[in-house]
């Protein structure tokens, strides 16, 4: 009899709560997951060793083997940074040892060939988390993806070049470690996500700011050859002349790095690896992708022009209100709009300035956002669209126009179609926050997510029951409206647009 207790009680329990996850088996061990809702989580996978100690600013090595099943369930910390990625979060736990990243995948065994969106998050190369919730992978894989997010190096850690580290490599470069992490972690799909139930032959890297800054440097890297097969870039790219962007170039970026190290006292490449990640973030400075001949041997403009960049289709696009997010207006009038420009960004040309109409205060604030979205986001993307389609390579362009009802009492109230304002829409997450949204978000969020799964699946968004999406080209230049209703037309901000292309083939043909 109590045999037979005993077994009904295992049977209730089983039925209580959710059976365990499926083990699955990579290159460095055994790992047990999260089952939820239709689709099982890995989180805080290892895909490199920890660089910490004389690992720091290397390469990134493979991540060390375990024994057993390894419990993967729970977010890794973030790698060390300042700030946060986007206004209103709560910073991350984060440590030196970061290198992981997370699976969300559908597939109830390994071998099914799932189409694989591989994500790289934002954060001007100097914050974001894969723990952000908004990131999480859940609702995409839903629609039959299996998809990934990736934590790379960050700040200083992440892309300082220095002399005596280009001397160390072996390969006349240095900086770009958050990149090489990047190509790690993709190399790491490549092997095991199969496991997963993925494809390894199909994968899209998509991914938003600085994600997307380095998914156009990634797209000319002779190191990410063959890791990827579809590109989706969101508000973000590498296409500025470098005469206006000196410290991109290896020479400059040795010079800055070495200055790092002497604000910080520390006169040498050990002293610097002996210091404590908090003094790294505490010494300021500026970190970015650096050009450099091992994976970053040209600017990305200069492939592109040259079409040389890899043959795999894209999408990319930005949002009608960038600036919001990133820049209080309300201050912005027309009296002060020149000098207000000078003291941030410097002397500008008077055709750009022109070009942006500021005889009212309410003109000003608008022209301010429209020149500061131009300038950081639009130019870029536009840039990148017309390059891939000059070569008469697949692009898909998108203008993001909706508005979320961002509250009024939040950190993000009067954002609107602003800088991040599309990741609750294209990762399906309006389930997230208990705003005032309406069927036309809904709406908009279940095209989204469905245009971008689409283009993971088969370097197309287009698909049943979705508004018609023409592909970007020289003789059509047509942009997708992200917005309910959608809609086709020109690119938004293209008299400016215009503007900024001339200036800055004027620069590059000044040879400076």
């Amino acid at each position: 009899m109590r045999y037979f207790l005993a077994a009904a009680l295992v049977a209730l329990l089983a039925l209580a709560s959710p059976a365990a996850a499926q083990v699955v088996r990579i290159d460095s061990g055994q790992l047990r997951g999260r089952n939820g809702d239709e689709v099982t989580a890995y989180l805080g996978v290892p895909y490199a060793a920890p660089p910490v100690g004389a690992l720091r600013w290397r390469a990134p090595g493979p991540a060390p083997a375990w024994p057993g099943v390894r419990r993967a369930d729970a977010f890794a910390p973030a790698c060390p940074q300042t700030g946060v990625s986007m206004p209103g979060e709560t910073p991350p736990k984060s440590s030196e040892d970061c290198l992981y990243l997370n699976v969300w995948t559908p597939a109830k065994r390994s071998g099914e060939r799932l189409p694989v969106m591989v994500f790289i998050h934002g954060g001007g190369h100097t914050n974001g988390a894969t723990a952000m919730p908004l990131y999480a992978g859940d609702r995409l894989a839903r629609r039959g993806v299996v998809v990934v997010t990736v934590a790379y190096r960050l700040g200083a850690l992440g892309f300082l070049a220095h002399p005596e580290l280009t001397a160390e490599s072996g390969r006349g470069s240095s900086g770009n470690y958050g990149l090489m992490d990047q190509v790690a972690a993709l190399e790491w799909v490549k092997r095991n996500i199969a496991a997963f139930g993925g494809d390894p032959g199909r994968v899209t890297l998509f991914g938003q700011s600085s994600g997307s800054m380095s998914i156009s440097a990634l797209m000319t890297s002779p190191r990410a050859v063959g890791l990827f097969q579809g590109a989706i870039g969101q508000s973000g790219g590498l296409f500025e002349p470098l005469q206006l962007a000196p410290g991109y170039l290896l020479a400059n970026a040795e010079r800055d790095g070495a200055a790092f190290g002497a604000r910080l006292g520390a006169g040498s490449l050990a002293a610097l690896r002996a210091l404590p990640a908090d003094s790294l973030l505490a010494g300021g400075g500026s970190f970015h992708p650096v050009i450099e001949p091992w994976l970053l041997p040209q600017s990305p403009y200069d492939v592109f022009a040259a079409g040389r960049q890899h043959d795999i289709p894209v999408l990319i696009g930005w949002n009608a209100e960038e600036a919001r997010a990133l820049t209080d207006l309300r201050p912005v009038t027309a009296a002060a709009f020149d000098t207000d420009i000078a003291a941030t960004f410097g002397a500008l040309p008077p055709a750009l300035l022109s070009a942006y109409p500021h005889a009212t205060d309410d003109e000003a604030r608008r022209a301010r956002g429209d020149f500061e979205r131009d300038l950081r986001f639009g130019w870029d993307m536009w840039a990148w669209a017309r390059l891939q389609a000059g070569q008469g390579r697949t692009a898909f362009v998108y203008n993001f126009a909706q508005r979320p009802p961002f509250p009024e009492d939040s950190a993000r109230a009067g954002w609107g179609a602003s800088h991040f304002a599309e990741l609750w829409y294209m990762f399906d997450h309006l389930n997230q926050e208990p705003w005032a949204w309406t069927g036309g978000d809904l709406r908009l969020a279940d095209a989204m997510a469905s245009y971008w799964v689409n283009f993971a699946r088969t370097g197309n968004p287009n698909g049943p029951g979705l508004p018609h999406w023409p592909a970007y080209t020289g003789e059509a230049p047509h942009v997708q409206r992200l917005a309910d209703p959608v809609t086709t037309g020109p690119a938004e901000g293209l008299p400016g647009l215009m503007v900024f292309d001339a200036v800055y083939a004027a620069v590059r043909g000044s040879g400076g």
